[in-house]
């Protein structure tokens, strides 16, 4: 099933949408300092071709290690791009998700868009994975909070 609608959804213009944030992304790897930010925009680039399937979570959780992406630098990466682009492509997912919501076959298509709006407020120190692997990493992940607090 999610074949199909990743299929459906490249047709009816994730297609363009991905290689848009492509785009994009290659425009910030101009700039040394812009490689975050590139970097973060082909993630969601990437995730843009096929979400049906996938989720974005962040490489603390899959890993069970702090980065530089997931650590304070990270939350600062996150704040400049928040004020400088993520809070307009996260509207822009959230008006075309809810314009997708208005017919029965476009609903899948609306939660895509809100998948995409919440990744594009803060996507740095985020990885995209298979679902199965997203419940995974958390379940281990809270099972570490669990074994933490009980040791304490």
């Amino acid at each position: 099933m999610t074949a199909v609608l990743n299929f459906l959804w490249l047709i009816f213009g994730g297609l363009i949408a991905g290689v848009l944030w492509l785009i994009f992304a290659g425009i910030m790897f101009l700039s040394i300092i812009g490689i975050p930010w590139g970097r973060a925009a082909f993630n969601i680039g990437l995730f843009t071709f096929l979400p049906f399937g996938r989720e974005a979570i962040s490489r603390r959780d899959l890993t069970g290690k702090d980065d530089i992406g997931t650590g304070s630098l990270g939350l600062l990466g996150n704040v400049i791009w928040f004020i400088l682009a993520g809070i307009w492509l996260a509207i822009f997912h959230i008006v075309a998700g809810v314009a997708c919501f208005v017919s029965i076959i476009g609903i899948p298509f609306g939660i895509a868009h809100l998948k995409l709006a919440g990744i594009s407020l803060a996507p740095i120190g985020k990885v995209i994975v298979p679902k199965e692997v997203a419940q995974e990493a958390r379940r281990r992940s809270a099972a570490a909070a669990v074994d933490s607090k009980r040791a304490s």
